[in-house]
């Protein structure tokens, strides 16, 4: 009897089991991480991205540019972050600017010139023209109309004497006396005039007088210091989302337009990171795509330098920009995720990705690394770093209340926050995890991964190390232990994980009324796996599925419900399996619809990994064979091979619940290697059925509550497993079928 494994094939499962041994014997040289060297330079402090961290060291050496395209959580920020500390630390007195930037009234009233110059002497520059102006204001004389006064009492006084004249000749001459009242009007109108210039030069004198307003022309002239470097000491500037105003800069809008009270320009001008930070950081490069400042960074980045504009449609400012050119000579830091890598690639057929590589480094991060010792080395030395993060933050959120308190006082704090009681000898710092918590943190990395590989989106697990803390503190533990980790990875899910857990509780009473109601006949416990967007954690959930053949149909494939384009693609390559087999017995005459059908599988379904199940459903029920209901199956279905999926540890794992009444599954032969997680601090050995090796787990104390995990080459492999049936037998099982529905065909009486 031909089989599809051979000798060396058992000998390497049962290599399997040797893992737990292997990974306790890598970070056998610490028993907790409080004995974990943290290296001092803080690029190493970065694990697992080689790559990115040489491109750095090399970039940093010849000042390039640098873009770092990744999943989220793989350590962009962080690297990035380290880039400028080396930089601070090797080149920081020469890269950080030296010079002020001063702006300087222009040609006209809409421009500048803009200035470079040494703080000290723009200092006493500036000084000496203050002095100036004040000198120029206290030698202005004192604002007076006593001139005009003198004049207006003079003139009034002639025609008071004339007037007198004019009515003492009144007495003689009648005619006179027209004379002398015309006299009278005009000395009084000119004493109201006199009264009116004594008014109007007080006003004057407590409004400063006409001389002051007279210097405002002069202290406009005073040049503006726009950039003092003695101020700023940061080498790298964070820009959240780029435009043209936070980049370059321009000129603010002036609201003493009129009343001839305008604001100089270069009073008004301002300056934008270009010109003022050595280092730019993009963190994500989707705004500088949504935003449209990327043809004018091009610009900046190929000239390093450019005009200052005021930058408006209309308004005050829009004609403002300086006459000469500010210095641009920065080192660009970007950040971006593959969707919109894509779109850089589209955007001036990669303009920016071609200037980043023309003086600096495109650099893809890694989002999973294979697990070597190095790497195994690595996770204990990311643990220790993130314990001593922990500490920092306790101290710092804490430090005060215990200098003031002591840990009575943190302790009864604490009591309020959490709202439990606190162990009397509650100590609030941070504990080392030891040796086997680690291993647990390895084992969900390796679990959050394929092909024997680490996960290298470490984001989510500084939560999961966070709650463990927590959870040995409130046990007042001395250390980490795992059963500390294992709880925090029950509390500490994502978004789309937490979702799929409410899921699975309506999965596991769904299996249980199908088993109840059915003969098992067409029904199969596929392994489905949902991916969280934004922390990369996979959650394994169970998927009932129900196949049926139709004899005397239209031969095709029906897979109704919300099947995305790859979904359908397997269906139809499990039809092309069977169908293939089926016209090699002779079937060709009968035309077999086959129904597949994702039990209330509301969400939609996308991938290849259910295609194996769909063909033991089909299978099933076209030779009425009962499905173990007791276990699961998961695999890509190509011909009669069974080829890898992702995600299969976490499928294993959601059928680990003994609630759930699941006995064993079925996975990829090429798969076997991410079975290895599942047996960190797990008893196991190694079975076999019939060919079909496998390695058993047991959940319960004292050896109980096994669980099989087989690993399959081929659908006939998951035939014997799963339907107790081999091919020889199959094969004569689906003869019989076709026979029967071929005689059943040539009964039915003649169309028309």
């Amino acid at each position: 009897m031909s089989t599809d494994y051979r000798p060396s094939d058992y000998a390497w499962i049962r290599e399997l089991l040797d893992y737990p041994r292997a990974l306790e014997g890598r970070l056998g040289f610490f028993e907790d991480t409080s004995e974990v060297p943290i290296p001092a330079d803080p690029i190493e402090r970065v694990i697992f991205q080689e790559r990115a961290k040489a491109a750095i060291r090399k970039v940093a050496q010849n000042r390039g540019h640098l873009l770092l395209v990744g999943r989220p959580g793989t350590g962009k920020s962080l690297l990035a972050e380290m880039f400028e500390e080396v930089l601070d630390r090797s080149l920081g007195d020469y890269l950080r600017p030296r010079e002020s930037i001063v702006a300087f009234p222009g040609k006209d009233r809409n421009h500048v010139r803009i200035a470079y110059e040494t703080p000290e002497t723009l200092d006493r520059a500036l000084a000496e023209i203050r002095r100036a102006v004040e000198t120029a204001q206290g030698s202005v004389e004192e604002f007076s109309l006593e001139d005009t006064g003198r004049a207006v009492r003079r003139v009034r006084r002639g025609m008071l004497v004339g007037g007198l004249a004019a009515a003492g000749l009144g007495f003689f001459f009648p005619a006179a006396w027209i004379a002398a009242g015309l006299a009278g009007i005009g000395a009084v109108f000119l004493y109201l005039q006199e009264v009116q210039i004594r008014v109007q030069e007080r006003i004057q004198r407590d409004n400063g007088g006409a001389g002051r307003v007279d210097l405002k022309q002069l202290a406009d002239q005073i040049p503006e210091v726009l950039y003092d470097p003695r101020q700023e000491r940061a080498l790298m500037a964070r820009v959240a989302e780029p435009s043209a105003r936070n980049m370059k800069g321009g000129f603010r809008h002036d609201p003493y337009q009129s009343g001839n009270l305008q604001t100089p320009c270069h009073k008004r001008a301002f300056l934008g990171a270009h010109a003022t930070s050595p280092i730019l950081y993009i963190d994500e490069l989707k705004t500088l795509v949504r935003t449209g400042y990327m043809a004018e960074l091009l610009e900046v980045m190929q000239n390093r330098k450019y005009i200052l504009e005021g930058g408006r449609q209309s308004g005050s400012g829009a004609a403002d920009r300086s006459e000469n050119p500010l210095r641009a000579e920065n080192i660009l830091i970007a950040c971006c995720n593959y969707d919109t890598l894509a779109a850089l690639q589209q955007e001036g057929d990669g303009a920016f990705l071609s200037r980043i590589e023309d003086k600096g480094e495109i650099v893809h991060m890694e989002s999973a690394v294979p697990e070597t010792p190095q790497t195994i080395r690595a996770v204990a030395q990311y643990v220790a770093q993130e314990v001593r993060r922990l500490g920092e933050e306790f101290r710092r959120c804490w430090g005060e209340v215990l200098a003031a308190e002591g840990p009575a006082g943190v302790r009864r704090r604490s009591e309020h926050i959490f709202g439990r009681r606190l162990p009397e000898e509650f100590r609030l710092e941070a504990r080392p995890l030891s040796r086997a918590a680690v291993m647990e943190i390895v084992r969900e990395l390796r679990c959050r991964a394929s092909d024997g590989k680490l996960s290298a989106i470490l984001r989510p697990i500084n939560g999961i190390v966070l709650a463990a803390e927590f959870a040995a503190l409130f046990e007042n533990a001395p250390r980490v232990e795992p059963p500390h980790v294992r709880r925090a990875l029950e509390e500490h899910l994502s978004l789309e994980v937490g979702l799929a857990r409410e899921l699975l509780e309506h999965r596991k009473y769904l299996k249980k009324y199908i088993a109840a109601l059915s003969d098992s006949i067409g029904y199969v416990v596929g392994l489905a796996v949902i991916h969280s967007a934004a922390s990369g954690q996979m959650f394994g959930q169970p998927l009932p599925i129900h196949g049926q053949v139709t004899a005397g149909g239209a031969d095709k494939m029906t897979a109704p419900g919300r099947m995305g384009e790859i979904a359908k693609a397997a269906a139809q390559n499990v039809r092309a399996s069977i169908k293939r087999v089926l016209d090699a017995l002779g079937a060709a005459g009968v035309g077999y619809e086959m129904h597949v059908e994702y039990i209330q599988a509301h969400d939609g379904v996308e991938g290849d990994s259910a295609s194996v199940a769909m063909d033991i459903a089909l299978v099933s029920d076209f030779i009425r064979q009962p499905v173990n209901p007791r276990y699961g199956v998961t695999g890509s279905l190509t011909g009669d091979i069974i080829l890898a999926v992702g995600g299969v540890a976490e499928k294993i794992r959601s059928i680990l619940d003994p609630d759930l009444g699941m006995e064993g599954a079925c996975v990829p032969w090429l798969n076997k290697h991410d079975i290895e997680p599942l047996l960190v601090n797990a008893e196991a050995e190694f079975i076999r059925r019939g060919d079909v090796p496998g390695i058993r787990i047991y959940r319960g104390a004292e050896r109980g509550l096994p669980f099989d995990i087989f690993f399959c080459k081929t659908k006939y492999n998951a035939y014997e497993i799963l339907m107790g049936i081999d091919r020889e037998a199959l094969e004569a099982r689906m003869a019989e079928r076709i026979r029967r529905d071929l005689a059943s065909l040539a009964r039915r009486p003649a169309a028309g």
